[in-house]
């Protein structure tokens, strides 16, 4: 579990999916983003296949994002455990849109990447952001990542190819 001010990070658990269903089945706020379900059964089968192990090499792990004065889940982060040596990690977030805008995402991903650094020693952390998505990308900028490559139409999402920025941070440039 991470904690800050405002939120509590932990594992996804199957009681949080109707909170979850609940941001993520809005296909406008989450119109940059390859999974947006249909169904609380979709919700489910999400959950029921995340690892049980978290920090394992070639995993996804996600983690529920809580506000703590209302103990609602706000949003999610995802992490990608990249490698057989498991020293780089890819994050990335979604937030309910009744909390995007007052700072919740910047608290949570500076949580989680204090984390990745300073908990889990990883060396790297990379981001995978749609160039047309400016609110991340002023997010992860404003979090000190750097872009390091823009793919052209390389990802195949919501049933049309889109273009995939990449911005990274070393653990030497976190403060």
């Amino acid at each position: 579990m991470i904690e800050s001010k405002r939120i509590i990070l932990r594992p996804l658990e199957p009681l949080d999916n109707t909170q979850i269903f609940k941001y993520r089945s809005d296909t406008e706020t989450n119109k940059y983003q390859s999974w947006i379900p249909e169904k609380l059964k979709d919700v489910d089968e999400f959950i029921s296949k995340l690892p049980m192990e978290f920090n394992k090499a070639e995993t996804w792990s996600q983690l529920a994002i809580i506000e703590k004065r209302s103990n609602i889940v706000i949003g999610d982060i995802g992490i990608h455990f990249i490698g057989e040596d498991n020293l780089q990690s890819e994050i990335g977030i979604t937030l309910s849109k009744n909390k995007q805008g007052k700072g919740f995402a910047t608290e949570a991903m500076k949580a989680t990447i204090d984390f990745l650094f300073k908990e889990l020693n990883k060396h790297r952390i990379i981001t995978s952001i749609d160039p047309e998505n400016t609110r991340s990308i002023k997010l992860v900028e404003r979090l000190g990542f750097r872009k390091e490559a823009h793919f052209k139409e390389s990802l195949f999402i919501n049933g049309e190819w889109v273009d995939d920025i990449i911005y990274a941070i070393l653990y030497n440039e976190w403060s």
